[in-house]
């Protein structure tokens, strides 16, 4: 017998691999009790598990084998000394296919990498099998002689770690820096005790080596440490547990708590109430989850299957909630809604959550429904339709509607000008009022491209009517604040009317007052700009919060509008009335004219007459309608 092969397998020690099956074995015990990203990578890690505990389980039963040579057949010491080989490289070459997509590789890129690696594995594991056969690789002759032959195994680690490294430098700018340091030199490490242990004629630590780039990616991919105190998991751990959940057909109820002005102060939760929560998490609920979400939220989510009364359950846990809220004093909303076929993923259910938090008063509850989420899925449709159109930058994209409200003219009792406002016609919605789409076009920074072409298509049909004899001495169309925000607002509006070939007195510009002191002077500057031209300009809804009359006597605006409030109040009570009628006057003898929004009736009309009114807007005289049919009110010139 070789006696150099005996002093090798007898300076063996079981201790690496030992190690290697418990550290394996740990892997699945964190797998199963904490939560993991189940990403398809994750489906590569729990492979590269099994495959290394296979490993070490082989090696072991290889080394016990060579203690035994001549007492059982050559076969015995081949198959575990193959598996041990072949299992090595399947964990390798899963390594490299599980770092294409943090490095997100192009697919050409992705589909010869891959090959690469097959094409290896494939000849490694040709050659276990036939080397001993053909006494090309390692074998034991009749006489119990151990050959060495072709030393395939570092080939073939040479090769693979080869592979990784050279992704690693290739496509290193692909990943965060500090991640790209923890996963390169974990990789340089387990090289270097691999390397060590051939300079001592040593092999019993190479499978455990492998474990390091396995916790690697466990700990900075996968991991979702749990919070110690409150045992809530993290945003992302949310968004992959909806995931999974929507793709497994899991029915699930989602409970929100939003603490938003508690959390935001920064003062962090005391110990006691987070141990209230706890209470909730397991009191009221089996098989719950919490996650803690930034903003002071956090979000319980519940199998319903091991909860079938888990209406009553959160009904209950409501109830003993409100009961704590005379002792903390903070304010809260909570949300609870079912998991829903059409939202699939985590950011789908807190932008529902948010949806439903901003129509609620602080302190609420609510349990959503059906409409609720309809609501929800509208508004999204909505924004997708408004970023379309954003995006395709139409002046005449006839999704946006133009409708008009004609005015009433006192003094020459006729209708010569009119209000132009927004309308959305979308394909799977129909009519879209403004009270549904303006707030979230002015979320979302769209509100300039609507305005954009409700101006461009009133001018056109100003232009149209005119050459048709009408006789239309303007119409105003309203400007929000983040439209005159804009550098180019000034050369945006002289563009359009030019283009549209009428004259700027035809057309108004109606502004809401600013309570902002940087918007205001912005506001003034633009009608400043504007104003030769021969553009006249609105305050547009006064009444409604504070109106400061210093600021509004420092823009030269040429018709104040009257709210639909103060209408009403005027009707109330004779005090409220003689004080509509003083500030009207006041503006009257200061040379602004005086419209009052609202008019539904003979009573509105003749009282709005007798406070200082020039103009009339209302129901009384005509709902909005299309701009097309203003001709039904604006007369023709002679």
């Amino acid at each position: 017998m070789n006696t150099e092969f005996v002093a090798y397998y007898n300076n063996y020690t079981p201790v690496g691999d030992v190690l290697t099956l418990a550290i394996c074995m740990v892997f699945v015990i964190l797998i199963k009790t904490t939560y993991i990203n189940r990403t398809k990578n994750f489906y590569y890690l729990k492979a590269m598990i099994i495959l290394l505990f296979t490993a070490g389980l082989s090696d072991l039963l290889y080394n016990v084998s060579m203690n035994h040579i001549g007492e059982i057949p050559p076969v015995l010491h081949y198959i575990p000394r193959a598996m041990v080989h072949l299992t090595i490289f399947a964990n390798l070459m899963l390594y490299v296919l599980y770092m294409k997509e943090p490095m997100n590789l192009e697919e050409r890129s992705n589909k010869r990498y891959f090959i690469t690696a097959l094409i290896g594995y494939v000849a490694v594991a040709a050659f276990e099998i036939i080397g001993p056969i053909a006494h090309i690789g390692f074998y034991i002759d009749k006489d119990l002689n151990i050959h060495k032959g072709f030393p395939i195994f570092p080939v073939g680690y040479v090769f693979y770690v080869g592979m990784v490294l050279f992704l690693f430098i290739r496509y290193h700018d692909r990943l965060f820096k500090q991640v790209f340091n923890a996963l390169f030199f974990t990789i340089l490490v387990s090289m270097l005790i691999v390397f060590l242990q051939q300079r001592h004629g040593q092999s019993s630590y190479t499978v455990v080596t492998f474990t390091f780039p396995i916790y690697a990616l466990l700990y900075l991919v996968h991991s979702n440490p749990y919070d110690i105190e409150s045992g809530a998991l993290g945003r992302n751990a949310f968004y992959d547990y909806i995931k999974n959940s929507h793709d497994r057909k899991r029915p699930l109820l989602i409970m929100s708590l939003l603490l938003e002005d508690y959390d935001s102060a920064n003062n962090g939760y005391s110990l006691e109430f987070i141990s209230i929560i706890r209470y909730f998490v397991v009191h009221f609920f089996k098989g719950t989850t919490l996650f803690e979400m930034s903003g002071g939220r956090k979000i319980l989510v519940a199998d319903i299957n091991k909860n079938p009364d888990y209406r009553e359950a959160a009904e209950a846990a409501v109830e003993q909630f409100k009961k704590m809220y005379p002792l903390y004093k903070i304010d809260y909303k909570i949300v609870a809604v079912e998991a829903n076929d059409e939202l699939r993923k985590g950011r789908d259910y807190l932008t529902l959550l948010e949806f439903i938090e901003d129509k609620m008063p602080e302190n609420g509850i609510h349990f959503a429904d059906e409409k609720d989420i309809k609501r929800y899925l509208d508004s999204r449709y909505i924004l997708s339709e408004l970023a379309d159109i954003h995006d395709r930058m139409d002046l005449n994209d006839p999704r946006v509607e133009v409708y008009c409200q004609p005015v009433f003219n006192i003094k020459k009792g006729v209708y010569d000008t009119a209000e132009a406002l927004m309308r959305l016609k979308l394909p799977k919605l129909g009519m879209v009022f403004p009270n549904v789409f303006i707030p979230i076009a002015e979320k979302n920074n769209y509100i300039r491209t609507l305005t954009k072409i409700i101006l461009n298509k009133t001018c056109i049909q100003i232009k149209k009517m005119l050459d048709e004899g009408y006789a239309v001495k303007r119409i105003s169309v309203n400007f929000s604040v983040f439209d005159v925000r804009e550098n180019d607002f000034c050369h945006m509006v002289e563009t359009i009317i030019t283009n549209a070939g009428i004259s700027f007195s035809n057309i108004a510009i109606e502004i809401t007052e600013s309570q902002n002191e940087s918007d205001f002077e912005v506001v003034k500057e633009k009608i400043n700009a504007l104003k030769g031209s021969g553009i006249k300009f609105y305050l547009d809804d006064f009444g409604t919060g504070y109106s400061n009359f210093e600021r509004i006597m420092e823009l030269p605006f040429d018709i104040i509008k009257f709210d639909r409030s103060l209408v009403i109040a005027s009707s109330s009570d004779d005090k409220l009335k003689a004080m509509v009628s003083h500030i009207a006057k006041m503006f009257n003898d200061m040379d602004y004219a005086v419209l009052y929004e609202g008019i539904e009736d003979e009573a509105d009309e003749a009282r709005c007459m007798d406070m200082s009114a020039k103009y009339l807007q209302g129901y009384k005289y005509s709902k909005p309608i299309p701009i097309e049919k203003l001709t039904d009110y604006f007369a023709k010139t002679v």
